[in-house]
């Protein structure tokens, strides 16, 4: 069988998935967030683990520990079998039919799924291209690759509908269980919000203003929201990565500067344009300023009195606290998710949560 529709480009391009790893410092200790999991069996949950003179640690002390880490590795772990277990079925459902038709699953695949895929044109290939260029290698076949990506894409697409229809008259019952939601619980207030403040839906985005991975994905939170107008908020916290990008820190009080004068997104998206790279300079923040329309005399004053140092302490330690691991990293409805993540893996979270709330 082959790899799911889902499949992205990127990943058959070799491209990063999204993500920039970080070490948070045991310094950058304060206000700290709590991660509830839907609890676990009792006996689960009381198993002792480990002791210290006589002191246990139990399961659940561990997984509390590990945060939300731990609820997205099941959630990885069930999506591999959830994938592998359709292609298994989907492996038994083409014996059967080629069984049932006296011929070899090779040629039913062949006659089904191959020779039914259309050619892909140039033009195709060339569309593909330029939607996606800002995020593709330079490299001198990659017409080729995206050619090949396309041909496999339709490949697998034909394929699956394919499949449906042998499901369609088959009865096939699913009994994996996919793992409990554990949900992260965040304080967020005095952050800034984008969207409507009543939406059902939130979306905690930990970020550093000078991540490449961060700002690719601003289109598409914007697309989100535009999407879901009035059912999804987002919420900005800041996690500059000192090792990596020591000037980010810097940027994050310049914003929240801004967000004094009730300025802070239009700061973001200034910075976030890249026109300024990773330069902190007086000069540069004054130029991102007045892009912001502030009162660059009044935004000076606050980065000169470090006045919001305190409150990014307490992201960092929020973003220790829950396990994060690199940026950006996300939280919907406490649900997390980790990179530079495509919009259709935020509308399926979103989706669900949207559905469970109605």
């Amino acid at each position: 069988m082959s790899t799911p529709v889902r499949t992205t480009l990127l990943a058959l391009l070799a491209i990063a998935a999204g993500v920039v790893v970080f070490s948070l410092s045991r310094s950058d200790s304060g206000v700290s967030a709590t991660t509830q999991a839907a609890p676990p069996g009792v006996g689960a949950g009381t198993t002792v683990v480990a002791t210290v003179d006589g002191e246990t640690i139990t399961v659940a002390e561990l997984d509390a520990a590990l945060g939300a880490e731990l609820g997205q590795l099941e959630q990885q772990i069930y999506e591999m079998r959830r994938q592998r277990l359709d292609q298994l079925i989907g492996e038994k459902l083409l014996a059967r039919e080629a069984a049932r038709r006296q011929v070899a699953v090779d040629a039913l695949r062949k006659a089904e799924i191959l020779d039914k895929v259309t050619a892909v044109t140039d033009e195709e290939v060339t569309r593909f291209y330029e939607a996606n260029k800002a995020r593709l290698p330079n490299a001198p076949n990659i017409r080729d690759q995206i050619r090949r990506y396309l041909e496999m894409q339709g490949v697998e697409t034909r394929e699956a509908a394919y499949l449906d229809s042998l499901r369609a008259s088959t009865k096939v019952a699913v009994t994996l269980e996919a793992p409990p939601i554990r949900r992260a619980h965040i304080d967020v207030a005095g952050a800034p919000i984008r969207g409507d403040a009543a939406a059902p839906v939130t979306i905690v985005e930990f970020s550093d203003f000078h991540c490449p991975f961060c700002r690719s994905v601003q289109p598409t939170l914007l697309q989100v929201l535009d999407r879901y107008k009035g059912k999804v908020r987002l919420v900005y916290k800041d996690l500059p990565l000192d090792g990596l990008h020591p000037n980010a820190r810097r940027a994050s009080e310049a914003a929240r500067c801004a967000g004094q004068q009730g300025r802070f997104w239009e700061f973001h998206d200034a910075i976030y344009s890249g026109a300024a790279g990773t330069d902190v300079s007086a000069e540069a923040l004054r130029k991102l300023a007045s892009t912001a329309a502030l009162d660059v005399e009044a935004f000076e004053q606050c980065l000169a009195k470090n006045t919001h140092e305190a409150g990014i302490r307490r992201d960092l330690a929020q973003a220790q606290q829950l396990g994060l691991s690199g940026t950006p990293a996300f939280f919907v409805n406490g649900r997390l998710l980790t990179g530079a993540q495509p919009f259709e893996a935020f509308a399926k979270v979103i989706d669900e949560e949207l559905a469970a709330s109605r």
